[in-house]
This record gives C-alpha cells, sequence and structure tokens, in this order.
C-alpha cells in the first residue's frame, strides 16, 4: 500500500469538496437528458438555445446573442450559419450599422417552436423537484453566473 501522497492529505483537492465537479457532471447529464428530444427534432443543444431565445425576441444581433448565451462569436457564427443552411434562420447587416448582423427567424425555424414545446415539461418531470426548490436553484445558478461573469 502506497502512503497518501501531499496532494491527497489536503481536503481542499479531493473531488467530493469540489465545487465545479457536481456542476460539469449535472450539465453533461442534463444535455443528454435533452439529446433524444432534440434529436427528434434534428436539433442541437447549442441550436436549441438559440431557436429559445428567437422564438422570445423574434431577432436579435449576434452580439445580443453571444451575450445571453455567454459564447462569442467565433463559436456563434458557423452554428448560425450551419442554421441559416437549414433556413431556419436569416442572418442578415444591419443598416443602421454595417458592423452588427441581425439573425431572424424564417418560417421553418418559428414552426419548431411548437414541436419543442413539451421539451421544457419533460424536463421538469425529469428532475423531480419542486416549483419552489427550481425556482431556488435558478435563482442561486443566476447569482453564481453573475459572479462569473
Amino acid at each position: 500500500m502506497h502512503p497518501p501522497t501531499s496532494s491527497a492529505k489536503n481536503s481542499l483537492l479531493k473531488l467530493e469538496n469540489q465545487l465545479c465537479f457536481p456542476f460539469y457532471a449535472v450539465s453533461r447529464l442534463l444535455t443528454k437528458a435533452y439529446q433524444p428530444m432534440l434529436q427528434a427534432l434534428d436539433l442541437t443543444y447549442p441550436q436549441y438555445l438559440v431557436f429559445l431565445l428567437l422564438w422570445e425576441h423574434q431577432q436579435l444581433t449576434v452580439k445580443e446573442l453571444g451575450e445571453k448565451l455567454l459564447l462569442d462569436s467565433g463559436t456563434l457564427t458557423p452554428l448560425l450559419k450551419r442554421m441559416e443552411q437549414r433556413q431556419w434562420l436569416n442572418r442578415r447587416r444591419d443598416p443602421r450599422d454595417e458592423r452588427s448582423v441581425i439573425i431572424e427567424l424564417l418560417p421553418a425555424g418559428r414552426s419548431l417552436e411548437a414541436q419543442a414545446c413539451a421539451i421544457p415539461q419533460h424536463m421538469l418531470e425529469r428532475v423531480h423537484m419542486s416549483d419552489e426548490a427550481i425556482a431556488a436553484l435558478r435563482l442561486h445558478l443566476t447569482h453564481l453566473l453573475t459572479q462569473l461573469t
């Protein structure tokens, strides 16, 4: 039997004491839980997130999408390009500011909203938490996001 290394002696370095690991694991498992429903719509999880914002706002700039999704334009641009090729959305330069690109839903993208309506309820049922517990968790997570950004 080997003696514990110096890092194993430090309780701060134990996996069970890390804040990051439960977030990482829950994020992976939640994304995995969404997959069958999103596959039925032929969507990836990042595409679904873009649609959630566009269904709510109808159109946003790439910058606004990036700010809301915490993604840079280098990540968003290829994603939006693929979505445009599917004729789900349109990208166009803002006539008031040529540096800004406006993203707007097309009918095919709008029609996916009705098909996606059951996803949030299914996920709520999947996590087996009360509405109050979910609201409190969302509040805590939003606060943490604010602290980290």
